[in-house]
């Protein structure tokens, strides 16, 4: 399966769609003014404040210029109404605070969010039952999708659970953080709401904190901006003005990430089992695993229709050793031993180190924008060194 293009991520929305907030600036100025001067009455009534549309400013925890350009141009991506916060887990927090479900259906995942989701049951002081997906669902269930899944990389059929869940008087949220546009829509497919770590592929350069949540309508953003504004998760300016720049950028970096991401993923599936393959040693990679190499499942479920435009950038490698999983991070030149993923830069960890779940000899390999071959060197030169090196063979 070759790379795929989407055409629908418009470099010209990107750069464009928060045209009717500019002013005489080309680029916008950072505002760190926390408050706005009020009309005076005496010049006329000055009227009921839009936030989703404001002609003035009044809080910055309610509106100020650079976060509304900036989710003006995210809602036009996302084909939807877009809101964001203060981080990816503030953007959970909130989503849960909006749903109130009655129970929460997720398996496997960040585990940033089940840890959400356990501070969300103490602040109610109330039981929250937990079940999986695959679970049978009920009236007020909210099923939780994380598609790509952290940190493997594979995808989950969007279709087949927003079908279940709504079936049964229940909600879809997707966490569609590994795909941003142009790779997957959820709303195609019945999500009632999007999610996104918008510090990932929207912020892109790991420089800034962003939750992102889409709405499918105005009426439903207005309930989450009233969520946000009480719940005090603004993003700050700073960090408003780093993802509005980032934004007009996305059309260029995730479809080169996702091309690299591909060509890794599939060549080195070509040494799992242990086998060796253009220079990688053999007995040093057991499994990889990508949406790419997923293939269609029993239900007909087939990963390239869902992800119509790419395949998504992170991925995960599991090593037959866990000192060749402990030592490969920090032997590499290109890819950057830290925690983290969607920046320019190609980052790899043994994730157990973030998330103490994980199996040690799980690496999972976020992939930037440098040269596929130089990627692929370094990765070549990486495993050589592990299987010789003293540590290795203790």
């Amino acid at each position: 399966m070759a790379p795929k293009t989407n055409p629908k991520l418009s470099g010209t929305d990107l750069v464009h769609a928060d045209d009717e907030f500019h002013g005489p600036e080309v680029a916008p100025s950072l505002s760190v003014s926390t408050t706005f001067r009020a009309p005076n009455p005496l010049d006329g009534p000055p009227g009921e404040p839009d936030m989703w549309n404001p002609t003035r400013h009044i809080y910055s925890r309610y509106t100020q210029n650079v976060s509304t350009r900036a989710e003006r141009v995210l809602s036009k991506i996302n084909d939807g109404y877009a809101i964001t916060f203060s981080s990816g887990l503030a953007a959970s927090y909130a989503a849960l605070v909006y749903f109130k479900p009655k129970r929460v259906a997720i398996t496997a995942g960040y585990h940033g969010c089940h840890a959400t989701i356990d501070v969300y049951k103490r602040s109610r002081n109330a039981e929250l039952p937990i079940i999986g997906i695959d679970d049978d669902f009920q009236p007020g269930d909210l099923c939780w999708l994380e598609t790509p899944l952290n940190p493997t990389g594979e995808a989950r059929d969007m279709k087949y659970y927003a079908d279940k869940v709504h079936a049964a008087g229940g909600w879809l949220l997707v966490d569609a953080t590994f795909a941003p546009p142009p790779i997957q829509y959820p709303f195609k497919w019945g999500a009632d709401i999007v999610m996104h770590s918008g510090t990932k592929y929207f912020g892109g350069h790991s420089d800034l904190l962003c939750g992102v949540l889409v709405a499918p309508s105005l009426e439903k953003w207005k309930e989450l901006w009233h969520v946000r504004t009480f719940l005090g998760n603004m993003m700050g300016s700073l960090e408003s003005w780093l993802l509005l720049r980032s934004l007009r950028t996305l059309h260029l970096r995730v479809p080169r990430q996702s091309e690299n991401a591909y060509g890794l993923a599939q060549w080195l599936s070509k040494a799992a089992g242990g086998k060796s393959h253009d220079g990688i040693p053999a007995g040093v990679i057991e499994k990889v695993w990508h949406s790419s190499l997923q293939g269609v499942d029993a239900r007909g479920f087939d990963p390239k229709t869902q992800l119509e435009g790419g395949w998504n950038p992170t991925f995960a490698i599991f090593m037959t050793k866990e000192k060749y999983a402990a030592l490969l991070p920090h032997s590499l030149k290109f890819f950057i031993p830290a925690t983290s993923l969607g920046g320019v830069e190609s980052l790899i960890e043994q994730r157990v180190h973030s998330d103490p779940g994980a199996d040690p000899r799980l690496i999972r390999i976020s992939v930037g924008v440098e040269d596929l071959e130089d990627l692929k060197n370094d990765l070549r030169k990486a495993f050589q060194g592990i299987v010789k090196h003293p540590k290795a063979k203790l």
